[in-house]
């Protein structure tokens, strides 16, 4: 296997920002065309030719995609082709739609599996979610573009999935972090022995003490940084040195709630700019927050690197792989008149993500009551606490994330 997906990886800063004053104009003209970027009426394309022309444009926000979907349904007017021209449509916690194609690497997610040494010959056992939510084809998709086989197990039946591990000869993990730990364990309850030796992974913090038991195992655990609107946006290398931005995306680091881009090195919120002509996103505020690294990354590969997702800029908080937003907190509340307030918690169990519902009820009791509310408002099941009124903090938080991430 080659050392490098292409040639792309390892390009001069100046053949680089050769390729992005070529290429961005283009992306830049035929985002100003789509109804849905009125914003962009006044731009002059021809002068967007660097990251630099570039942090003058608006930002474009998640809250913006959600009002614009609404406005212009399902896409919100941004994409270049109608519906019928994209292979699959996904539905995110929002609700938000995202489109998807199936052409070679159209998510970028290729770049990453081969940077975790995945490749033909390699069969990927890929246990993000295929139903509605984009995870799964995201990574079969990758997974295609460097010639691995794919099993499509999704979430849930671990038993089932050790087996399935077992009796093809599983050489590859791709998932949230935490879940191959659970069919390792199942695995190893049920006598199997497995093959997997390298584990693909995202949608979740990967924990260094968690890295440190898959390594203990005989497997070499790399993250990527993606979204379901951008697709891959930055990855590890075998150097585990930051994460090197994707080639079909140019990232900026700004001060949160702006557009301004941050010094290197500060901490700030990711806004990505992607390069697919299909879905021609322009300066789209992500939420998460990471920092520039310095200089190139040791494996050679040239591009930018970021110091990978440091927590949010807003209070959305990713938990067992989820989203979890303050609207969708607010829509518990609002189910059940006695709520008075409700405030999430994302705390760990060992190398597993807890979800603790705080619910502010005269009524006390158990939780139980609230539980098909809470998995209907938030998608996830968690613990369930009900609280006096007034014992929340008056502190204008929904969601506090109590996990460590050093």
């Amino acid at each position: 296997m080659s050392t490098y997906f292409d040639t792309a990886e390892t390009r001069s800063a100046d053949e680089r920002a050769a390729a992005i004053a070529r290429d961005l104009p283009m992306q830049v003209e035929a985002a100003k065309g789509l109804p849905g970027n009125a914003a962009l009426a006044e731009v002059d394309p021809a002068a967007v030719t660097s990251a630099e022309a570039l942090a003058r444009l608006p930002v474009l926000r998640k809250s913006d995609l959600v009002a614009a979907q609404k406005a212009r349904a399902p896409f919100g007017g941004l994409t270049a082709l109608p519906v019928a021209g994209f292979a699959h449509v996904f539905q995110s916690p929002g609700p938000i739609y995202e489109p998807g194609g199936a052409g070679h690497d159209w998510w970028r997610m290729g770049r990453f599996l081969h940077a975790c040494g995945i490749g033909r010959g390699d069969i990927v056992q890929n246990c993000f979610g295929y139903h509605l939510t984009p995870a799964g084809m995201i990574f079969e998709n990758g997974a295609r573009a460097v010639g691995a086989t794919v099993l499509p197990a999704g979430t849930g039946q671990t038993e089932l999935q050790a087996q399935a591990a077992h009796d093809i000869g599983t050489t590859a993990y791709a998932g949230t972090p935490d879940y191959l730990k659970v069919i390792l364990d199942k695995a190893e309850e049920m006598g199997l022995p497995l093959g997997i030796s390298r584990a693909a992974v995202g949608g979740g913090a990967l924990f260094p003490s968690l890295r440190q038991e898959y390594a203990d195992r005989g497997i070499t655990c790399l993250q990527s940084y993606a979204t379901a609107d951008l697709g891959n946006i930055a990855y590890e290398s075998p150097a585990m040195e930051g994460m090197i931005v994707d080639e079909g995306v140019i990232v900026e680091i700004v001060t949160p709630g702006t557009g301004d881009p941050v010094p290197p090195g500060e901490v700030g919120e990711v806004v990505v700019t992607t390069l697919n002509p299909d879905y021609p996103l322009i300066r789209f505020a992500t939420g998460d927050l990471s920092a520039v690294m310095e200089g190139s990354s040791p494996c050679g590969r040239t591009n930018m690197r970021i110091k990978g997702w440091m927590g949010r800029a807003d209070q959305t908080t990713k938990i067992k792989g989820m989203f979890v937003r303050p609207e969708q907190v607010a829509a518990l509340v609002a189910k059940h008149d006695e709520i008075s307030k409700a405030r999430v918690i994302a705390e760990r169990d060992g190398e597993m993500d807890v979800m603790i519902v705080r619910i502010e009820s005269p009524d006390g009791g158990g939780g139980e009551r609230y539980l098909s509310s809470v998995v209907d408002a938030l998608k996830l099941k968690g613990r369930i606490e009900i609280v006096p009124p007034g014992s929340l903090p008056n502190d204008g938080k929904v969601i506090e994330d109590l996990r460590r991430y050093d």
